[in-house]
This record gives structure tokens, sequence and C-alpha cells, in this order.
């Protein structure tokens, strides 16, 4: 029987366990995108924690392809020295590192980027903070290098594995969805027109770093948007990524247009209310050979450790539980089964943008109360 605790491995790459903590933008990168000894630290904690694999904060390919402040770049030679620290740190405490790749298209604003944001399709819909320019086949091409470059980077630096971030409504996701998708060229119309940005992406990729550097991708089970990519398509697109040899998908759902059904669900009191993308990942499950990830608001340790044993995913990604409680997975290892602190609040983001960096302020409201009391 398999169990949460168990050795495991990803194409080459041996993990101590089936934890993962889920790409989670940090905001402790310079302005430019340089990662700092800071990110690097937070890094060596969570690997202290026990997590099996740590998927970084998603780093941007091109720099028109940023979103928030202090996030993470991957598109300059340059920034090799500040990289490999956070290599360094992770596998200092025995951990496991990959890098996720993005370009946050449309969801990215003209401040953020340098320039105006760039889509599929120039459409003005909720999902966009401004109206973005329509991509032309010649830059789409351009970009495809992009990604294939950062991996080589990501490789020679040190991380263990690259991700590729096609979901949450960025650049490749909206390629995906017939929402923001609506070109009438090859890469618009039927769902394979719309994969083939990814394919070609993927492939790129695969032919950069070679056949034994996993390459994963995170896709959205459905983008939760009337319009959007549902289930039904994501399926295929899952047994597509399968064919061409995808590592592992990491399943997850949404937008930040989806309402109440956004990546990040607040107030998760119950664990009826818990593991929400698991339908969409067992789904998923039933169609590859390849490993799953299931992300979306676990805190439950025995619900994790019934996914994993009766094989309805074969890894489960935590992110916000993680924020409060880097050594949650130790913690739970070590007998210690309580449900994690994370109270889904949200609250851990707001310090990144005005402090340089995320952290829980309930957590430390509490610490600051109880030193006060003291």
């Amino acid at each position: 029987m398999r169990k949460v605790f168990d050795e495991t491995k990803i194409h080459h790459l041996t993990l101590r366990n089936r934890l993962v903590r889920s790409a989670t933008w940090e905001g402790m990168c310079r302005a430019g995108g340089h990662p700092t000894e800071k990110l690097a630290a937070y890094y060596g904690t969570l690997a202290r924690g026990g997590v099996g694999l740590i998927i970084s904060g998603y780093a941007f390919v091109r720099p028109d392809g940023k979103q928030l402040p202090g996030q993470l770049g991957i598109h300059e030679d340059s920034f090799a020295p500040e990289a490999r620290l956070l290599t360094e740190a992770v596998h200092r405490e025995g951990g496991k590192i990959c890098l996720q790749l993005v370009h946050c298209g449309g969801q990215t604003t003209a401040r953020a980027a340098g320039a105006q944001p760039v889509a599929p399709t120039a459409v003005q819909i909720d999902q966009y903070p401004e109206l973005p320019r329509e991509l032309p086949e010649a830059e789409i091409a351009d970009l495809v290098a992009a990604f294939a470059a950062g991996a080589v980077r990501a490789r020679e630096w040190g991380f263990d594995a690259v991700q590729l971030h096609a979901a949450h409504g960025y650049l490749i996701n909206q390629f995906l969805s017939p929402l923001t998708n609506r070109r009438t060229d090859r890469y618009g119309g039927s769902l394979e027109n719309r994969c083939r940005f990814l394919l070609e992406i993927s492939h790129a990729v695969r032919a950069a770093v070679g056949k034994d550097f996993p390459v994963m991708v995170k896709l959205n089970g459905s983008d939760n948007l009337n319009g959007g990519l549902d289930l039904e398509e994501a399926v295929l697109v899952a047994r597509m990524l399968d064919e061409e040899g995808i590592d592992a998908i990491e399943v997850s759902g949404g937008t930040p247009a989806s309402g109440g059904q956004t990546p990040v669900r607040q107030g998760i009191e119950t664990r009826e209310q818990e593991a929400y993308n698991l339908p969409l990942a067992y789904r998923i499950k039933q169609v590859v050979s390849c490993p799953v990830m299931v992300v979306g608001g676990f805190r439950t340790f025995e619900l994790v450790e019934g996914v994993i044993r009766r094989e309805e995913a074969d890894f489960v990604s935590l992110s916000r539980p993680l924020i409060r409680e880097p050594n949650l997975p130790r913690r739970w290892e070590e007998g210690d089964e309580s449900r994690a602190r994370c109270i889904s609040c949200n609250g851990c983001f707001k310090p990144g943008m005005k402090e340089g960096g995320i952290y829980c302020v309930v957590d430390k409201v509490e610490r600051e109360s109880r030193a006060f009391s003291l």
C-alpha cells in the first residue's frame, strides 16, 4: 500500500515523500527578477521542514511576462550566482527543487511588464486588467524559445526539474481556453490548435534539457469560467501531454476571474471544503500514465493519506499551509497528525506586496501577543 512518506520517483528524480510545495509567489526578488538571500533562506526552511519537492514561485521567461513585484525571473544568464544560492540552500537540507516557468500574458499590466501585455487574442474581458495586444505567429516562436532557454538555465543552475505553468489564466492557459483564444490561425479554433503552443513549448524544453531531466506541467482541470477550458477538454490535453512524455501533471483549477472557484479559495474550515480540485485530478489520473499531483485546500493529514492510499493522485501539493507551517510535513511524519493551522485567509500575500516577502500574518500576531503577555 502506498503511503505519504514513502520514498518515490518522478522520472529519475528521487523524492523523500509524496508531499509537494506548490508554486507560490513569494515577493522576495529584486525589481528585475534577481533572487535574494532572503528567498534562498526561505527555500532552505521549506526543505528543512521535510516537504518532498519544492516548486519555486513562478519565474517569468521574458520581462514582459512579469506580473507582480518581487517575482522571480529566469530570462538572463547574469542571474546564475543568485539562482545557485536557491538550489544550494535546498540541497543542503536534503530537499529537491523544481523551477516553474511562466509568461503571464494578458493577466499582467503594462506597468509590471514594461510594455503592453500580450495574449493570444486582443480581447477585453474580466480576466485581463487591461487590453492586451495579439501575439503574431513570429513572436509565438520567440516565446517558445524563451521557455526552452529558461529551462536550460534551470538545469545548469542546479534545479532538479522544471514545471510549465499552463494553469490559472496565464499565457499557456490563455491559448488553451476558448474564452481567451479566438484566433483563426493554426493556434486557434480546435483543441488541437489551441494546445499547439503548450506542446511546442514542451517539445522545445525537452529537446533543450534532454531526456533525463524532469519536465512537468501545471494544468487547470477546469477554468471554472463560462466559455473557458472545461474538464472534458482538460482531460484531452492531459492525454496529449502524457503521450508526448511529460513527467508529471499537477492539477489545479480556476483563474482570478473565477469568483468563488479561484485557485486560492478562502474559508476552508471543514474537511468537506478541502481538496476542491480532487475530482478534476482523479479524472485526469484515469487517462494518463504519468504521475499526477493535486493541489487545492488540503489541510487534514487523514484526507491527504487517503488520496495517496486510494491512488486518486500520486502526490498532494500544499501552498498556504506551508507559509504558516513550513515544518508541517515533518510534524505529520513524526506523528502529530493534527490539522494544518492555516485558516485560508490569504493575508499571507499582502506582505509580499508591501514588505518584500510573504509570511503568515495571523501567526505573527499570535506570536507578538504571546510575547507581550509574557
